[in-house]
């Protein structure tokens, strides 16, 4: 993939549109740095990244190269074909100022990577309701198989690493680098991307 690499800035988002048979790289550039991704159908913003039909349907929560990820109506949207660093989250939230305010205590919140999410998506018509759990990229979320208790640990994920995912019907993707400090292992740096047309 030789195209022009794409710089998200810390704790800021983007959106743009990925067409059918399009792929998308998504580029952790210094390292242990998290981009929550979530993309809607082109064509009807109803139709979105289900996090509970990707998971039923390939049956793991470590979700990597090769697996489909569905919509909320089991069609879908796209594929990963390359990952360098194989642990990613799909069971959180993105994170918002009610994050920041409930676990950290914070009293003049960041409005997280939910707000950079709908402040990039708005302009496809996309409300803050619509934005459900995010695939939350480089994120490495651990789960206790006996209490079920998760625990947000540093990205695995070392500079230049990166995923590729191939979109299989026209979509509109939101991007972030995400801002919450447990999930960047407390350092907010930025993501790169490239799209191939």
């Amino acid at each position: 993939m030789n195209t022009e690499l794409n710089i998200i800035p810390p704790r800021t988002g983007t959106a743009f549109i990925l067409k059918k048979g399009e792929s998308l790289q998504i580029i952790d550039i210094e390292g242990q740095q998290v981009a929550d991704l979530m993309c809607y159908n082109q064509h009807d913003i109803n139709e979105y990244l289900s996090s509970g039909r990707t998971i039923d349907y390939n049956e793991t929560i470590f979700l990597t190269k090769d697996h489909k990820f569905y919509s909320n109506r089991s069609q879908v949207m796209f594929e990963m074909t390359a990952d360098c660093v194989g642990r990613h989250d799909f069971l959180l939230t993105p994170c918002s100022k009610d994050t920041f305010r409930i676990i950290y205590g914070d009293k003049d919140p960041h409005h997280g990577c939910h707000g950079n999410l709908y402040n990039s998506l708005k302009t496809f018509g996309i409300t803050e309701d619509n934005i459900p759990i995010t695939f939350n990229v480089f994120m490495n979320v651990d789960v206790e198989s006996e209490t079920g208790k998760i625990k947000v640990l540093p990205p695995i994920s070392k500079a230049q690493e990166f995923i590729t995912i191939k979109a299989t019907m026209d979509l509109i993707v939101g991007l972030t680098a995400c801002s919450a400090g447990q999930s960047n292992n407390f350092k907010y740096k930025p993501i790169g991307y490239r799209l191939d047309k």
